[in-house]
């Protein structure tokens, strides 16, 4: 591991001001994403701001119904909390079925937003990888390519998103609050939060430099029958082949958001209409661009019959 100094942040402020003076550095809290990147070299901040002691570990209800998630609330806390199981069942199923009870005792609520893709091509430091060496190219892209994204890809970069959480804050329309370095405040709905590839993989949200999450916000609850389903090779330890978001109402009426299938949680509003006549046709619009593998092609099937299973236990 190469040095680095450190420092706490007093402020949110504070945090984000101290990023963008050193160019280098990087926000710790849980460190569950960050600290194996930096044994590895992936990451190598010549600086850490440590955000643990910024009090945003709260979930407090908003006055619009809602509920506000500290950034720096815990997985294991924002799963079990009662109105997220109450009101948002498909955020607390999305956050159980991610990585371990030990792993999430100590991931935050902002860094698993902003955990980095789990693609082997990424990690092997010694394959291109536009993500981790911008214009190095990519090896995923004519290699062993079945884990990877099937629509939204570039000719840059055929990664997926990693997290469970972002995929069932994307169903609920999340909103993103954060701070940047000259103080002030604003809020992102998810929906603009994450980019696509193009040709700068390397930037995967809209984050501007130094900007510092302090919290995400649920707007007021849809109700519905809420499913998270995960579709992986083995029953832990495994990022999703597919996942599948849902809140479905009593007309058959929905939304609907995938995982483990584009470089961003995956929601296409127009194709929520289609709910009500079955997983088939939501899925012919959901990935009607799709640009598959020949390796990663089964996701394509696998989406749409995941999608129908979620929507047959939705009506009972």
């Amino acid at each position: 591991m190469r040095s680095f100094t450190y420092e706490r942040a007093r402020t949110p402020a504070e945090a984000a001001a101290s990023a963008m003076r050193k160019p280098d550095a990087k926000f710790i809290a849980g460190g569950t994403n960050l600290l194996d990147l930096m044994k590895l070299e992936i990451e190598t901040p010549a600086h850490l701001i440590d955000v643990n002691g910024l009090a945003l570990d709260k979930i407090e209800p908003t006055q619009e119904g809602g509920l506000r998630i500290g950034a720096l609330v815990r997985n294991t806390d924002l799963a079990a909390d009662a109105r997220v199981r109450r009101d948002y069942g498909v955020l607390s199923r999305a956050l159980l079925s991610g990585a371990s009870g030990q792993l999430r005792n100590m991931a935050t609520t902002a860094g698993n937003l902003l955990q980095r893709t789990r693609c082997p091509y990424f990690y092997d430091t010694n394959q291109s990888c536009n993500k981790r060496k911008p214009g190095s190219g990519c090896a995923a892209i004519g290699g062993f390519s079945r884990q990877h994204a099937v629509i939204g890809v570039s000719e840059a970069c055929i990664a997926t998103h990693p997290s469970d959480m972002a995929v069932a804050m994307r169903a609920l329309d999340a909103t993103v609050e954060t701070v940047r370095p000259d103080g002030a405040t604003r809020t992102i709905p998810i929906a603009e939060f994450y980019r696509l590839p193009g040709d700068t993989p390397h930037i995967e949200t809209t984050l501007m430099p130094g900007e510092l999450i302090t919290a995400v916000t649920l707007p007021k609850p849809v109700g519905g029958k809420q499913i998270y389903r995960k579709v992986r090779d083995r029953a832990s330890y495994a990022f999703a082949l597919v996942s599948v978001a849902a809140i479905v109402q009593r007309d058959g009426t929905g939304r609907v958001a995938l995982g483990g299938v584009a470089h961003k949680p995956w929601r296409v509003e127009a194709a929520e209409a289609q709910m009500p006549r079955g997983a088939k046709a939501v899925a012919a619009q959901l990935l009607a661009d799709a640009k598959p593998t020949r390796e990663n092609s089964f996701k394509l099937a696998l989406a749409e019959r995941t999608l129908g299973a979620v929507l047959a236990e939705a009506k009972g």
